[in-house]
């Protein structure tokens, strides 16, 4: 089963700005390339923040009151005064994520870490080599839940693992997967929910599948075991 790849995804390659470069360059980089955000980076190229167009209208507004001026519109950040850097006003520490990540890991960190952007690293020098959005994934994550539940019902479970519709039971909502049922051995448990993961369009999954035993495939079951929670 192929799942796509942060890789995939991500701009690339990775635009940012050091973290020693005046704001208004950060300006300048979010216009010309019409973005909403950046990462900021330190002296090896590897990313310590994010700063966005509301970063820096929030921290410069406020200069530009106590000068007396009127705040920067909404769309365009003009130019602000060279004096205030990047690490100045970017949101830190960085939140990164990894080429080879499923996109379904890096909505995971989104959603948990509550952010909109995550710069992506190498995997061997942290070194910053794209950036990924919500709207990126959103070109995934656009999936109704139906088909997230036929894709893990037919694909994970009955084509990969041979376990049918009467063991187990998917459920989705909104992205979030519930598995409930008995499965033969307990070593197919973890099997399940990291194969469930990387379903496109999966955000969570709340494994609530229970095991028979640990006997080889094809051995009588002893006794029920406990359920996952």
């Amino acid at each position: 089963m192929p799942y796509r790849t942060v890789g995939e995804l991500m701009t690339s390659p990775g635009l940012g700005v050091h973290r020693s470069a005046a704001a208004d360059e950060a300006a300048r980089l979010l216009d010309e390339h019409g973005l909403s955000a950046l990462p900021v980076v330190d002296d090896n190229g590897c990313p310590v923040g994010v700063v966005s167009r509301k970063d820096l209208r929030e921290r410069l507004d406020g200069a530009r009151t106590a000068r007396g001026a009127a705040p920067y519109p909404s769309r365009g950040l003009g130019h602000p005064p060279g004096a205030v850097t990047a690490d100045a006003v970017m949101t830190s520490p960085a939140v990164t994520a990894r080429p080879g990540w499923t996109v379904s890991q890096a909505a995971r960190t989104m959603d948990r870490r509550r952010v909109k952007w995550l710069p992506v690293v190498d995997e061997a020098t942290d070194r910053l080599v794209g950036f990924l959005s919500r709207g990126d994934l959103l070109r995934v994550f656009v999936r109704t839940d139906r088909a997230v539940r036929q894709e893990i019902a037919r694909d994970v479970l009955d084509r990969t693992l041979g376990i049918g519709p009467t063991q187990v039971t998917v459920t989705v909502a909104e992205g979030r997967v519930t598995l409930q049922g008995i499965v033969e051995r307990r070593a197919l448990l973890p099997v399940v929910d990291r194969l469930t993961r990387g379903v496109d369009g999966v955000v969570d999954v709340r494994n609530h599948l229970a095991y028979l035993n640990d006997a080889p495939p094809g051995s009588v079951p002893s006794a029920a075991g406990p359920a996952l929670t």
